[in-house]
């Protein structure tokens, strides 16, 4: 069963909150239970990694509700069902959502204020249109719209690097290496073949200052459906063998066919396989290709601040 969105979990949250103050840990495992989530469910985390999906659900279904009146915090880290609570579940609900709570004025007007356009914000009141109730958290919106960005950013990235020449994309490849920290970030560390002769290798890479240990590139240009197979990836492998070189990178702006990434596997040389998607997320990553446009800062209450000493 998937997580279910906050707007469900506002009803079994505030029955919890009925029956004794709580804290939000002691409602997710309770909530897990009772829709029968699994290990993996229960700690399944948003994109970015730094916060569990039905942790953050709990937690804005509790402050939506708090923003109604349902529920109030009166220790730090503390919450319990308030009077108007304990009367709201007594018209036996089946179900508390967004609309249900627009019922409330304190929640409508913060829901107005959060979600209403210039246009209804000029509008009389009687004739400002209502927002239209969402499914997502504000940090899972966020979330879907940074990855949307990322996504679009990706197939420029890819396009752009397709709409040049080879001798381009092998210096995107030496850049990114060299912004990971390949070659101690000197570009005479490393040095771009590419010609004729070069044995299928494109471009190599010092890994010291001295030259003790290289590292051998290998770039290649296609079309999104049109993926590299495992006679290239041979043909670069062979070259290794024939540099009597042990590490290889091959970097490729479309795909690898199945049988080209199971033949790297069982290779005594170290050969990494780096596609499309992964070039473009580590270009952004490195900043190779891209510039920040704008920072955003998001900002939470500091709960310790605001607890006092008893």
């Amino acid at each position: 069963m998937a997580i279910p969105d906050y707007q469900p979990l506002m009803l079994p949250v505030l029955r919890l909150a009925a029956k004794g103050e709580t804290r939000v840990p002691e409602v997710e495992e309770r909530i897990a239970d009772e829709f029968g989530l699994t290990p993996d469910e229960r700690n399944q985390l948003l994109p970015s990694g730094r916060q569990r999906i039905l942790h953050n659900r709990v937690h804005w279904a509790k402050f939506y509700m708090g923003k109604a009146g349902l529920i109030a915090s009166p220790r730090r880290g503390r919450f319990g069902a308030t009077e108007a609570g304990r009367a709201f579940l007594a018209t036996n609900l089946d179900r508390i959502d967004v609309k249900r709570l627009l019922e409330f004025p304190s929640f409508k007007e913060f829901y107005r204020g959060d979600h209403t356009s210039a246009a209804d914000a000029e509008a009389p009141e009687d004739e400002a249109t209502t927002p239209t109730p969402v499914q997502a958290t504000p940090e899972e919106q966020i979330e879907s719209a940074h990855a949307a960005i990322q996504s679009a950013l990706r197939t420029d990235l890819l396009q752009r690097i397709f709409a040049n020449s080879p001798s381009f994309f092998e210096n995107v490849i030496i850049d990114l290496l060299l912004a990971m920290g390949y070659g101690g970030s000197l570009r005479s560390a490393a040095t771009q073949l590419g010609r004729s002769g070069d044995g299928g290798v494109d471009g190599v890479i010092s890994e010291d200052r001295l030259g003790l240990d290289r590292v051998y590139v290998q770039a290649k240009r296609k079309d999104p459906g049109n993926s590299v197979g495992r006679p290239d990836v041979q043909g670069f492998v062979g070259s290794l063998v024939g540099l009597g070189a042990t590490k290889g990178v091959f970097v490729t702006t479309s795909t690898f066919s199945a049988q080209a990434v199971e033949f790297v596997r069982h290779l005594s040389q170290r050969v990494i396989l780096i596609d499309g998607q992964q070039l473009a997320d580590l270009m952004i990553e490195h900043n190779v290709g891209v510039r920040v446009s704008r920072a955003i800062e998001f900002k939470r209450l500091d709960e310790d601040f605001f607890a006092e000493d008893e």
